[in-house]
Order: C-alpha cells, then structure tokens, then sequence
C-alpha cells in the first residue's frame, strides 16, 4: 500500500431485493439440461438450479414476490447471468431525490452548454444543482445553482467530495462540466435503485460530435464507452469498472466518497471498493451521456497515457485485481505453443487443451452421469479463444516494451509482432465496417495500444514496482451478499 487512507464507505444494507424487482436473463446466457443450468456471466460461468429454482424461473424473466424469488433474482444478478427488466419511474420517489454535483475547472462554455442541457432536459430541469469550481482562474458565476469554490485546485475527486458533502438528497448524479446528457438519461438511470444494494448505475459514455480524424474512432471506440451490453460491474469482469464522467449514486453508500489521493483511476478505486464492501455497481448502457472527447492528435495522446499512469497506484491499492493479463499459466503455454510453436508445438498445444477438457468432462458431469464431452470442449474451446486475446492484447498494448525488445533482435518475433499488431486493429474494426475506415481505425488503435502502455510503464517506474505489470491467475471473485 502507498501509506494513503481510502475513504470510509456505507455499510452495505442486509435488505432482499424488493417484490415487483425483475430481472431479465441476459440474452447471451444459455439454456442448458432442461433448464437445470444456466451458462453465461462474465468471467463465463456455470450456474446449475437447484429443483425449487428451475420451478420459479420458467422463463426468461422473473419477478421478485417473497423470499426464494428474491434470493434467485440476487444470484442471477451477480453472476451476470441476468439484468434488472424494471418499468420507468419505478425507483422510489424519482427525480426530485437527486442532486446534480459538476466538478469544473476552467470551462465556462462547456459548463453553461451542461446546465442548459440540464434545465432543458426531461425530468432534469428542476433539479437541484451543485457546481464545485476547483480553482478555475476567473471564478465560476452560474444562476440558480449552488457553487462551492476551491480557491486553488485540489483534484476531481475532491472536488466530487466537496459536491457530495453539499448534497441533501438520498441520491447524487456526478457529471463532468464536459458533459452533454441525453434526454431521458435520469429516467432510464433511476428505477435501477429500487435494488437497496446498488451503490452506482452508470450511463453509457457516446462521443459529441466532433473534428478531426479521430473524432470518427472515438465515436465507436472511446476510452469511456464501456459498450451497448448492460453488465454489473466488478473488478476481473467484462466491465471491470465505470468513468466518473457521468454516474447517478446512492449517497449514503458513497460515505466520503472518492479517494482524494488519487488525481487518475480515482473511479475505478471507487467501484472496486464499493464491490468489495457488498455493493452492487451496474452499467446500463439504454442511458446516455455525451462527452467532448479530446480529438487533437497530441492532447489525445497525453489522455490516453494519463490513463495508463493510474494502474500503479490501483496496484498499490487493489493488488493483482489491476493485472493487465489474468490468464492461466498452462492456457498461455497451450495457446502459445498452438500459434507459434511450429508442428510439433501445435501438437503439444493441442494436447494439453485436449487434457484440460477431458479432467473438465468428469468434473462437469452429475453423479453417475457420463463425461460432458460436449460441453467441456466448448468451454476449454471458448477459454483458448479469450486467451488468445488476453495474449494479444498484452503483446500490443500493456507489454509493447517488451515485444520491441524481443522484435529488434528476432525476425521471428519481429514478424509475428506485426501480425498480431495488424490482426487485433482489422477485428476490432469489424463490427465497426460501416462507421470508419479500417486504415483510420487500426492507426488510431495502435496509437491508443502504445500511449496507454507507455503510461502504465512509466506509472511503475514512478511507483518504483512491477505489480501492475505482471500476469496473474484467475481467481473465482469473493460472492457478494444475496438479497
């Protein structure tokens, strides 16, 4: 640890998931045995239903009535399996529960286009509003709102602090003076907490239009866009946290809020602690926020390497949950050896896959069942898959130091670097063919890939430890409290 005090949180309610709370089983989650397992969740997992659960979910959608309904619904959320289905306006007393708290420094024409936004917006317009003005060099003037001043700037999270500390309502929508809300962001956002767990739900993070030849990859890729999958939050998950940008709180869950002593990361601190004291975070992207994302070439840069410095200090705090590459030791031999080992390392590879599936067949089968052949190929198959990327992606982006080492003085590595480098940029592409030009899209990711390495390497260097560089094994996470 760096010798630094996290702030103190809420104390996570025992209170079960109220009766009219429904979930949805995520569109991805497979139907398997008659309905007896569910596979689906990320990290991808195996929920097998005991008799009393496959009675009470006979479809897809199950509402909340006593205390077995809600037990199911609580499990089906945490395991990713499933995603609140809740009718607007349906989260207690709604809108006028909610203060807006905005963090600004230095920018008068974004903040009026915000509050013009807000007063303008659907359900938003009377809503009180607090401006903390963190040392902005002509002092923020703004009608109609509450303006708390830090004659000298002190960071975003104390500026977030020093709003929550103002607020009287049971909720807090923190919104970056950058922000542009859509209309109906706050009513997509606030039946999520009707659940007595949720600390955080977060919109989704979509690009303002902007200039330049990146504005066009920032719309499809921005750094603050988690996706268009609702998903709960947690550390070693598919959506591992949210951007602070735009979040709608329960504030007696917050305690005091964000982590002073961090200047970058300080949301992914948040949610992760958050987790770790039984909260629930969600990500729900039907709710959008704009954002006036950087498109110069070089202040965009420095964005993206800013990031990557906030890795070390989430180290120094959360340990091996910031590992760049969470990946079995004998899947990367496996993998490895398949994609680069020449014939006789394809066979090693293959074998130990084959291996891994046949101990998997035993373990998945029921007593007397025979082996799951079927299914622990898929599994071990889709596990290779993620590996493969989870590999990629460290070679391009979080360990591209290393892969020049290793390209400079192999032509073996050298090729295969360029190959890897070229293939990742085409197939995150893909699904976005009709909105940008492949050139444009693998240019801007491989800019992004060696900014954002180069931030996290020089935030180790600064932290004067590896922790967030090295690879760690997966670990099934901590089970979160049901209710």
């Amino acid at each position: 640890m760096d010798g630094s005090a996290p702030a103190a949180l809420g104390v996570a309610p025992e209170d079960r998931l109220p009766d009219g709370f429904a979930v949805r089983l995520d569109p991805r989650t497979r139907r398997r045995d008659g309905g007896a397992t569910l596979l689906g969740g990320s990290p991808l997992r195996l929920l097998r239903l005991a008799p009393r659960a496959r009675e009470l979910l006979t479809g897809d959608r199950l509402v909340v009535r006593d205390a077995a309904t809600a037990s199911l619904a609580a499990s089906l959320l945490d395991a990713g399996l499933a995603h609140p289905d809740l009718a607007a306006g349906s989260a207690g007393d709604g809108g006028a529960d909610v203060t807006v708290v905005v963090p600004v420094k230095d920018r008068p024409a974004e903040l009026a286009r915000l509050l013009a936004a807000l007063r303008a917006g659907p359900g938003t317009a009377a809503l009180p509003i607090v401006v903390v003005d963190d040392g902005s060099a002509t002092p923020v003037r703004a009608e109609g709102v509450v303006v708390v001043r830090h004659e000298e700037a002190r960071g975003p999270a104390a500026a977030r602090n020093a709003g929550l500390r103002a607020v009287r309502t049971p909720f807090v929508a923190f919104l970056d003076s950058d922000c542009v809300p859509r209309p109906g962001w706050l009513t997509a956002l606030l039946p999520h907490l009707a659940d007595p767990r949720l600390a955080i739900v977060a919109p989704r993070i979509v690009g303002l239009p902007g200039r330049g030849w990146l504005a066009d990859h920032e719309a499809v890729d921005g750094a603050l866009d988690m996706g268009q999958r609702a998903a709960p939050v947690r550390p070693l998950s598919g959506v591992s946290y949210v951007p602070s940008a735009a979040l709608l709180c329960r504030r007696s869950a917050l305690g005091a809020g964000f982590d002073e002593a961090l200047r970058v990361a300080e949301d992914v601190d948040l949610v992760w602690r958050l987790a770790a004291a039984g909260w629930r975070v969600r990500y729900d992207p039907s709710a959008e926020v704009a954002h006036q994302h950087p498109t110069g070439t070089g202040e965009w840069v420095r964005r993206r390497a800013f990031y990557g410095t906030g890795a070390a200090l989430l180290a120094a705090r959360h340990g091996s949950l910031v590992s760049p590459l969470v990946i079995a030791p004998e899947l990367a031999a496996a993998v490895a050896l398949v994609a680069g080992g020449g014939r006789a390392g394809r066979a090693a590879g293959l074998a130990t896959l084959a291996v891994r599936a046949a101990r998997l067949a035993g373990r998945l089968a029921r007593p007397g069942e025979r082996p799951r052949v079927g299914l622990a190929v898929f599994l071990v198959g889709r596990s290779a898959g993620a590996a493969a990327r989870a590999l990629s992606r460290s070679v391009t982006r979080h360990h591209w130091p290393l892969t020049l080492i290793a390209a400079l003085v192999s032509r073996r590595a050298r090729r295969g670097a360029l190959l890897l480098a070229v293939a990742d940029g085409l197939l995150a592409w893909l699904p976005h063919r009709r909105r940008t030009g492949p050139v444009r899209h693998l240019v801007a990711r491989r800019l992004d890939d060696l900014a954002y390495g180069s931030g996290l390497w020089a935030g180790a260097l600064r932290a004067r430890s590896a922790r967030a560089l090295l690879p760690t094994r997966p670990t099934r996470p901590p089970r979160p409290p049901r209710g």
